[in-house]
């Protein structure tokens, strides 16, 4: 079903730290009157990378998780700088985390972290054919690397440590597109 976009009738800014919140004063199909909140990141977005050293494997990071106060295990990710591309940003945060480079990065699609609420995007991208390459990072220690076989993914979502939902979802993204790369390669 398609419905039409409820009309805005107003919208209020605060300002909550790295993010801008709306009160959006809105009126649905049906005539009914709510106010909505939502953040807006300051930034110019995000990267999720899934790099791949070889054909079944995946390297994550473990780093320290201040919202959960634990190490997690994770993919690659980061900010977007101002003037980066998507790309450019993916392969500066695999080697400022992970200590590779990529001769290959494709960019597969958008994630939204709360779309109820929250305007922030991350772009999954894919990276194979690594080489070894460290870029000095943002993060207070040297993150660990750990390689994990795809075919072991369903072992990896029942870790207690591994619970990021865009690392969780851009795995199985990944893994499915990269199926197709092997059944249809590109022409």
């Amino acid at each position: 079903m398609s419905r039409r976009l409820p009309i805005i009738h107003g919208v209020t800014e605060h300002d909550a730290g790295p993010y801008k919140l709306e009160r959006l004063d809105l009126e649905f199909s049906n005539g009914e009157r709510r106010r909505y909140e939502r953040l807006l990141g300051r930034g110019h977005g995000a990267v999720v990378v899934v790099p791949m050293i070889d054909a079944e494997t995946v390297l994550l990071v473990r780093e320290y998780a201040a919202g959960v106060h634990r190490y997690e295990l994770g993919l690659v990710k980061g900010r977007i700088d101002e003037g980066e591309t998507a790309i450019e940003a993916a392969d500066r945060e695999l080697k400022e985390e992970a200590g590779y480079g990529a001769h290959s990065l494709t960019l597969l699609r958008s994630l939204s972290l709360a779309p109820t609420y929250m305007s922030h995007q991350a772009q999954l991208v894919v990276a194979r054919d690594l080489y070894p390459q460290r870029l000095p990072g943002d993060e207070p220690e040297e993150l660990e690397v750990v390689p994990w076989k795809l075919d072991r993914l369903h072992e990896l979502i029942l870790c207690e440590d591994f619970s990021e939902g865009r690392s969780i979802a851009a795995l199985f993204i990944a893994r499915e597109w990269l199926r197709t790369q092997v059944e249809h390669p590109p022409a």
